[in-house]
């Protein structure tokens, strides 16, 4: 019964590929895909294995569409597209990747692909990202641990608290735990009925529905399941169909008792763009929020990553990169490659000096310079105000607290002279500025709380949004 499977499967994919280069013409289908790129068929998700970032990036950049349709006609239904660097070995890849002679019908079956049965490498091979994200290998500090308490409970009691909404800057953890979760129902409950999508994903089916597939077979797709996932939901902003067709979809299945998983770069009510029956519909159930990640959980994930190197990387050098290198944990991952990729090629161990030379490029790239009208434009963006409040003569709370907030944060983040501040702020002196810091450190140390928009919020929840926005842009 399994070879029967394992036959069919490679049947599906030899006809694909045979579709696909006829689609594409067979010199670029040589060019970008041919003997390098694997295709796997993984229940309704179809994974696009490329040998390196570069050819990854342009076959979802040129490709995905073409793809999209072909697997769509060979399968006869809807499948996920999930591009992944190939982490087999390149010998073996070689020999489970068909050419274009196998897209043509001029290949055995012995010698068709093969689902990563390859006998083990001579030495360890990095795996893919992808396939770590488990919520054992989510790395736990002060900034994400409620979120982190909270999908454990839904790998364990799916449907019990729906939907989970998941917020933080980019590079935080959100897709790592929503992929945990949808990989650890899989596995260990055994539910198959399981959906993640990007909120570019979701848009693309849904177009293609209206335009010609069907809508009754992208909804069975999407409402038919016990586990939907969507990440960065701030994306449907401005697409009213689409988040009507969400709101719709997130009803049929919580009258089911379904688990929703979304996660957004902000809190529900920052995202007033998508609605208030959106925002009323995601506060029903959990909200989580996680913040970037501090020193001492940098230093763990550079830790962990550093566990599946092929070249040593010494302790202090992980404390180096995590020390220089705040906020998005993607930045860690990057310099440690860099680390590796350069200790390889110049055949030299990775010491201290070594890092400091190497990564000294990405270092100095990380420095954001931080003018008065970025502070401007996060603050105003934070409070919701009109880009005029903050330099005109309000005196209101609305107003003179969040303008106290931006002097304080340009004094922490610019070199700017007290008049420079003042002016900018429309103040006529710069004592106003001075005044305005000694308020906003006592409001720290006092714990205070100030008006966020329509709620109340502690000063240093509003200072860790406003520089977040600072970071993001």
């Amino acid at each position: 019964m399994t070879q029967e499977v394992t036959r069919d499967a490679q049947d599906v994919i030899k006809q694909l590929r045979t579709c696909l280069a006829s689609r594409i013409g067979s010199d670029r289908f040589d060019l970008w895909i041919g003997k390098q790129v694997r295709f796997q068929l993984v229940d309704d998700r179809l994974v696009v294995c490329a040998p390196d970032q570069f050819s990854l990036d342009r076959l979802r950049k040129q490709f995905r569409s073409d793809i999209s349709v072909v697997a769509r006609d060979v399968v006869q239904r809807e499948v996920v597209l999930d591009f992944q660097v190939d982490a087999t070995p390149k010998a073996d890849t070689a020999n489970s990747s068909p050419s274009l002679s196998a897209a043509t019908g001029q290949q055995d079956a012995s010698s068709t692909l093969q689902f990563r049965t390859s006998a083990p490498p001579s030495r360890p091979v990095r795996r893919n990202v992808t396939g770590l994200r488990t919520i054992d290998s989510f790395v736990v500090g002060a900034g994400n641990r409620i979120a982190y308490t909270a999908a454990k409970s839904i790998c364990e009691r799916p449907g019990a608290v729906s939907p989970l909404f998941i917020y933080g800057p980019p590079g935080c953890g959100k897709s790592h735990l929503q992929e945990a979760i949808c990989s650890t129902v899989r596995q260990s409950l055994g539910l198959r009925r399981v959906l993640s999508l990007s909120s570019e994903q979701f848009t693309s089916y849904f177009l293609d529905a209206l335009q010609g597939s069907g809508l009754p077979s992208f909804r069975r797709k999407c409402r038919d399941v016990d586990v939907l996932a969507i990440d960065n939901i701030q994306f449907f902003a401005g697409k009213r169909a689409t988040l009507v067709e969400l709101q719709h979809t997130m009803d049929a299945l919580l009258r089911q008792g379904r688990q929703l998983i979304l996660t957004a770069d902000r809190p529900p009510n920052e995202l007033s763009r998508l609605g208030p029956e959106l925002a009323a519909r995601v506060t029903g159930g959990l909200v989580c929020g996680i913040e970037s990640a501090d020193y001492e959980t940098r230093v763990a994930i550079a830790r962990q990553m550093a566990v599946r190197s092929q070249r040593p990387i010494p302790d202090d050098v992980l404390q180096l990169v995590a020390a220089e290198l705040t906020g998005d944990a993607r930045r860690i991952a990057g310099a440690l490659n860099r680390l590796e990729a350069t200790s390889e090629a110049l055949e030299k161990s990775i010491t201290i000096d070594f890092a400091r030379s190497t990564l000294a490029e990405i270092f100095r790239a990380t420095v954001q310079v931080v003018r008065l009208t970025d502070i401007d434009r996060a603050v105003c963006e934070a409070f919701g105000l009109d880009a005029r409040s903050l330099k005109n003569g309000g005196k209101g709370k609305s107003a003179s607290h969040p303008r106290m907030l931006a002097m304080w944060l340009a004094r922490k983040y610019t070199r700017a002279a007290f008049s420079e501040i003042s002016e900018h702020f429309g103040r006529r002196s710069h004592s106003t500025v001075i005044s305005a810091e000694k308020k906003v450190n006592r409001w720290v140390s006092d714990g205070a709380t100030i008006q966020l928009g329509p709620a109340a919020c502690n000063v240093e929840d509003a200072i860790r949004r406003i520089e977040t926005q600072l970071r993001i842009g």
